[in-house]
């Protein structure tokens, strides 16, 4: 057996092994944290601000708009242009990070069946209390209805309103309110536009539209709408339900296709490869079998 409780994901396409041995856990002596000088936090305040406004700006030009933002807080320009670097770097890493997570999140969790938008109402709410109230409606529904989603929220274009964008799994019997066609005029495409829309959420909330997902193809092309979002607002993704990234398996020599990764350190899993926990077999990877197998992240 060459891999024992390898971390298992799948990429949309295939199965993937991570196994455990190729990547070893190093366990670090903690180090004391020093606060932050109020300069560091200021610092940290106006490129925060300034990495915010700069994501309306064409790619090309956001660098120059952050260093110009910056001038204030550190003078010197060979600093400042190292500062912008470094952490626009940074906030590049944990975009590309968030996005592989929610990747691999959507992909094992197969029984995705609605896309859903809701949409800010000031007449019903404040953002705060839309914000607040809307994730605590989601909290309840996954622990008293088995939901799950994962999803961003998102600013409209045209006049900066609130959305939250995401991807449900709602099970059989767990749906709230009913689902009403509702047909109106879209400002922005010009056009009379129809959503389905949930009752109880309309009642609650306002506007919003439960798009079925149908096939494993739209519910790629909805998970690209959440990378959109996230590459274009720099949102946190929000989670609810139980969403592993990964579930662990002992591999076998037969089921493995081909070494994959950097440093072939990981592998391609053949479609109907053997899971097992402790030597024992659990069946052929199935969503089935998937739920019965230790889970990780």
């Amino acid at each position: 057996m060459p891999y024992k409780a390898a971390k298992i994901s799948f990429d949309g396409s295939h199965y993937i092994a991570t196994p455990k041995e190729n990547f070893p856990q190093r366990h670090k002596r903690r180090r004391a944290t020093i606060p932050p000088t109020p300069k560091e936090v200021e610092q940290k305040e106006q490129f925060e601000a300034a990495y915010k406004e700069s994501q309306k700006l064409p790619r090309k030009e956001r660098k120059a708009y952050m260093r110009k933002a910056m001038e204030e807080t550190i003078p010197d320009k060979e600093q400042r242009k190292e500062y912008v670097e470094r952490n626009n770097e940074r906030k590049t890493t944990n975009k590309i990070r968030r996005k592989v997570r929610l990747s691999k999140k959507v992909n094992l969790q197969r029984e995705w069946n609605f896309f859903c938008t809701f949409t800010f109402s000031d007449s019903l709410h404040t953002e705060e209390s839309f914000r607040k109230s809307l994730r605590n409606t989601f909290k309840h529904l996954v622990a008293r209805k088995g939901w799950k989603h994962v999803g961003v929220w998102e600013r409209g274009g045209e006049n900066g309103r609130l959305h939250f964008h995401g991807i449900f799994y709602i099970p059989p019997g767990g749906m709230v309110g009913e689902i009403v066609e509702t047909k109106d005029y879209s400002t922005k495409d010009h056009r009379m536009q129809t959503a389905r829309q949930n009752t109880y959420f309309l009642e609650r909330y306002g506007r919003n539209d439960f798009q079925a997902l149908g096939s494993p193809m739209e519910v790629q092309h909805s998970l690209g709408y959440l990378m959109k979002y996230i590459e274009k607002s720099g949102e946190r993704l929000i989670y609810g339900g139980k969403l592993p990234t990964y579930f662990e398996s002992d591999v076998m020599d037969e089921d493995i296709l081909a070494p994959y990764g950097i440093d072939d350190r990981k592998a391609i899993l053949a479609d109907d490869f053997l899971c097992m926990v402790d030597g024992e077999v659990i069946g052929k990877v199935s969503p089935e079998v998937i739920a019965k197998m230790p889970k990780a992240n």
